[in-house]
């Protein structure tokens, strides 16, 4: 997810007060069946299911990675090293990448969700879900949920995803929009982020940014 930058420039936007349904976790979608036969069609590339749990459970209850010691980063990326030995060929073609997914790790805690993941913005800014939903054939949505002062808020971004080879892809990234309460704001310029895909099946997505940042998302629904 993109690195939100600090707001050059905000507009607001005049909408009508959005239910509080609408700014907590989106709703879950069932995984397609293109998704699941493509799997089975390639049964020798699924990683052993030990090892798909071991990193979930390696970042299980750490705040997305914020509370981890650095060996347990390094245990983490470990792992996801083991787990791309499985990876399908060109997995930016397969249809698992589409989907929502939730990030439950990022072994830098400002890569997702910007400024509010900073020290100082989780102190003020109590995030609930950073969800990415991918959707056929390139459109990418980022959406951080989180609560300030007894509100609820979102920050989102939509983007345009570009395959730049069998494993990178580029999203170019609209200005992100940002709602606390009833009001929005929209703010700053577009953003770019590339990012390699290094493993994916019916349940994770591993993901490696150009400047090494490790990702794990989950797959919902």
């Amino acid at each position: 997810m993109a690195a939100s930058a600090a707001p050059s420039c905000i507009r607001i936007l005049s909408s009508a007060p959005p239910s509080l349904a609408a700014l907590h976790r989106p709703h879950r979608r069932r995984i397609p069946s293109s998704v699941r036969c493509s799997l089975a069609a390639a049964p020798g590339l699924r990683a052993p299911p030990e090892l798909v749990d071991s990193i979930l459970s390696k970042v299980k209850g750490t705040d997305r990675g914020v509370l981890l010691p650095e060996e347990g980063h390094q245990e983490v990326a470990d792992a996801a090293l083991q787990l791309g030995k499985y990876c399908i060929d060109e997995p930016v073609k397969s249809p698992l990448i589409f989907g929502e997914w939730e990030v439950v790790y990022c072994s830098v805690p400002t890569s997702p969700g910007g400024i509010y993941r900073t020290p100082l913005g989780r102190l003020v800014f109590k995030t609930d879900d950073m969800v990415q939903v991918v959707e056929a054939p390139d459109i990418v949505r980022n959406k951080v949920t989180f609560s300030i002062f007894g509100l609820d808020g979102s920050v989102s971004l939509k983007g345009k995803l570009n395959v730049l080879d069998s494993k990178w892809i580029q999203v170019i990234f609209e200005p992100p929009e940002l709602k606390v309460g009833s009001l929005g704001f929209q703010y700053g310029g577009e953003s770019e982020v590339k990012l390699e895909i290094t493993y994916v099946d019916e349940k994770i997505r591993l993901g490696k940014g150009s400047r090494g940042s490790l990702f794990v998302f989950l797959r919902q629904g």
